[in-house]
């Protein structure tokens, strides 16, 4: 705290330990009595008095008979005291319980199949080992989420990238921002269970798919689509588009087309009768990441957020 008196030079420097020294020796009358009250001994309190009293260039404190009394300059410390200190309590309190996740609070957004999976545990997690944090959310395709976070409208975007992908323009998009790896997400083939491409029963190789028809996803998941089969030699037929994986799931139940889908989406509501999911031959997968500004991780509750969303991509715990 500086206070600038008009009319004296200079500057008056006041932390807040001089500030309750001159409070408790206004409240008790006694030098002795406030270095009891504060933890001191009386001979500390009185040089560090004393240090104060030289710094200022005035006394704050004079001899009354067989006590003392503040001067006029420890009578503006301690007035002023009486506003400041409260304050200066309040904020170490709000500040101790941010730091004990006691309160905070985290603006979070994510992609849609992990507003189904990975959202409600740590939701959970979050209300059941700090209640006093607070969330809000927005359900949203990485662009804008990603986006929401650069802007400052976000603190933590769950979002994918496709590594292998050459036209994924996620790298583009968090470049700056601190990117947190949080799971591998398998993307699966769906078919029909009569399909022959999964006579073998294990990982799938789509050259065998080359003439089915497909069913495409969100504009990211599309582009996927596109890279994965461009990689295995043929351009996908494309008969239909939606971003919706439960209406994925229908089509290619109702034997309109096959269809690639991250596991996140496919365990995220139970397959329909004669639907398979199988791996691609190839390995395809996405990278689930969390991004956030650079150093938000140093923030408690989102410090706290990234570590939950951690654990739950270590154990790939999804429904």
């Amino acid at each position: 705290m500086t206070l600038i008196e008009p009319g004296l030079p200079g500057t008056f420097d006041l932390d807040s330990q001089t500030l309750r020294v001159v409070a408790a020796i206004a409240e008790y009358g006694s030098i002795t009595r406030a270095a009891t009250v504060l933890g001191y001994s009386q001979p500390a309190l009185s040089q560090q008095l004393k240090r104060v009293e030289s710094r200022l260039g005035m006394p704050l404190v004079t001899r009354a008979g067989r006590g003392i009394r503040l001067t006029d300059a420890g009578e503006v410390v301690a007035r002023h005291a009486a506003s400041v200190l409260p304050a200066l309590d309040a904020a170490a309190g709000e500040l101790a319980d941010l730091a004990g996740l006691r309160s905070g609070s985290v603006r979070l957004a994510a992609f849609p199949s992990a507003s189904s999976t990975l959202v409600p545990r740590l939701l959970g997690a979050m209300a059941a080992e700090h209640p006093g944090v607070r969330f809000s959310y927005l359900e949203g395709e990485p662009p804008e989420a990603v986006s929401g976070v650069r802007d400052g409208l976000l603190d933590v975007a769950i979002a994918f990238r496709h590594p292998a992908d050459r036209n994924d323009p996620f790298e583009a998009s968090a470049e700056g921002l601190a990117v947190h790896p949080l799971l591998r997400d398998a993307v699966l083939l769906l078919a029909p269970t009569a399909h022959p491409a999964l006579a073998t029963g294990g990982p799938v190789d789509l050259r065998r798919l080359r003439t089915d028809k497909w069913i495409a996803g969100c504009p990211r998941c599309r582009g996927h689509l596109l890279d994965s089969c461009a990689r295995a030699g043929f351009a996908p037929a494309i008969a239909f588009e939606t971003d919706n994986a439960v209406a994925v799931k229908s089509m290619v139940a109702a034997g309109l087309g096959v269809a690639l889908l991250p596991e996140l989406a496919v365990s995220a509501s139970p397959l329909p009768d004669g639907v398979a999911a199988r791996p691609t031959a190839a390995g395809d997968h996405r990278l689930v990441v969390a991004v956030t500004r650079p150093g938000a991780d140093r923030i408690p509750a989102i410090a706290e957020t990234l570590r939950l969303l951690a654990t739950l991509g270590a154990a790939n715990t999804c429904p």
